[in-house]
């Protein structure tokens, strides 16, 4: 992507926070792959964000959590994005406001994904509970299709040879204990990257510079506020179609633009902007 040239006065291609958090995200992604290769830890156990609910949970985790990344090429979209976007919202609003942004949009996506994770995991433990007042073949392989499809597969040879033994008092307690693994595992994964605060600062150039063209591939024109809307409506489509197999957390970079909006439209309430 690209777009149009604008040049405020004092106009800088890479002005200093956005410099910086490309830096610290850089330095953040080495980290990781040194520490995992060289004393097998890994950072993201540490670092990324976890559910309230799970034991690997810590606060500062809606901080960290935005420096880490699962892989270069996510961590090579989001940098370019905060760059692309970023760095002219940085020249217009300042360093101190930018980094205020980008933090508050962070942190808002985080809050996001967690509640959306708890209502998710809440539905998933009342089905379990449900299924523990009646356990059989038949109820298992339904819990498992419906809140982990992902997993069937692997449930296949273990739910075939209960299938022989109904009744089987052992594979009863086996199917318990799999549906609390299954809930912890749920609970245990962690949210990474900084696409949350990306997506708001994505929403606040659309609504900054509404009809600014940006180039799709650097080849096709749109005008940004049709571009923010777009990538709004593949984000609330992707995550109402809830593919528990689909690694993207959708909330959270809806989470990202709604805080966003919200505070730019309370900063302009107050003539800030």
């Amino acid at each position: 992507m690209s777009y149009q040239q604008y040049s405020p006065s004092g106009f800088r291609l890479l002005p200093p926070v956005v410099k910086n958090l490309l830096i610290i995200n850089g330095l953040f992604y080495l980290a990781t792959i040194t520490f995992e290769n060289t004393f097998r830890i890994d950072l993201v156990k540490y670092l990324g964000l976890y559910y309230f609910g799970s034991d690997l949970f810590s606060p500062y985790q809606f901080i960290t959590y935005m420096f880490m990344h699962g892989s270069f090429p996510h961590i090579l979209y989001n940098m370019f994005a905060l760059w692309m976007f970023g760095y002219l919202l940085e020249n217009v609003w300042g360093p101190k406001r930018f980094l205020t942004y980008y933090v508050i949009t962070g942190i808002g996506a985080a809050l996001v994904q967690m509640f959306i994770t708890w209502i998710d995991i809440s539905s998933i433990q009342q089905a379990a509970e449900a299924y523990r007042y009646n356990p059989d073949p038949t109820a298992f392989i339904g819990f498992v299709k419906d809140h982990f499809p992902q997993y069937h597969a692997s449930l296949k040879d273990f739910i075939t040879q209960w299938s022989m033994k109904p009744n089987d008092i052992g594979f009863i307690k086996q199917s318990v204990k799999l549906t609390e693994d299954l809930i912890n595992l749920q609970a245990n994964v962690p949210t990474v990257g900084a696409s949350g605060a990306v997506y708001g600062i994505l929403l606040a150039f659309g609504m900054m510079f509404p009809n600014m063209l940006v180039y799709i591939y650097f080849l096709f024109p749109i005008k940004a506020k049709w571009l923010v809307i777009f990538y709004g409506a593949i984000e609330l489509f992707g995550g109402l179609k809830h593919n528990p197999s689909d690694n993207v957390a959708h909330f959270a970079h809806l989470g990202g633009m709604i805080f966003g909006f919200f505070l730019i439209r309370y900063w302009k309430k107050r003539l800030l902007l």
